[in-house]
């Protein structure tokens, strides 16, 4: 697996795995938004163009071989959206869950969350996502509070010199 910048070169497994959603669902960790217009190339490729232009956000997209397994998102602490949603934001198609794509993303998102000099991060999950709630935990995550249906988590920034 790697982690890859969006990239309109890999269009078509971004389409192939967000087909995999289904429309209406939420798909954390790419940045998609309702006025995103992914449907047409244009639209696509100013998508992939705002992804990789956010000076808030580094967006990595979740790659084994040619197939898009997810999207993993990493607010910077200078992003308004930090404090609520969390630094990390994260999804994994539903075919691959349950492979350890969100673990080993998580841990590679910690890695890059260090050499842009933080030290810890957040991240938050619904109370019912025992999947992501235990991600969290193996990552090194320390629950922090529980308000209403929401979890927050802080976890560590990883050293890639020690991990």
């Amino acid at each position: 697996m790697d982690l890859v910048v969006p990239s309109g070169e890999l269009a078509a497994a971004w389409r192939d795995s967000h087909a995999e959603w289904g429309p209406g669902f939420h798909e954390d960790g790419f940045g998609l938004t309702v006025d995103d217009d992914v449907e047409t190339a244009q639209g696509l490729s100013d998508w992939v163009e705002r992804l990789r232009d956010d000076t808030d956000c580094t967006y990595r997209w979740i790659v084994a071989g040619e197939r898009v397994l997810g999207g993993i998102a990493l607010r910077h602490d200078s992003n308004e959206l930090a404090d609520r949603l969390g630094h990390i934001g994260y999804g994994v198609r539903p075919s691959e869950r349950g492979r350890g794509v969100a673990s080993w993303a998580v841990r590679e998102v910690l890695t890059l969350a260090a050499g842009m000099g933080m030290t810890r991060v957040t991240a938050v999950c619904e109370v019912s996502n025992a999947a992501s709630i235990a991600t969290l935990k193996g990552a090194g995550g320390e629950q922090v509070d529980c308000i209403g249906s929401v979890v927050r988590f802080r976890l560590p920034a990883l050293d890639p010199h020690t991990v």
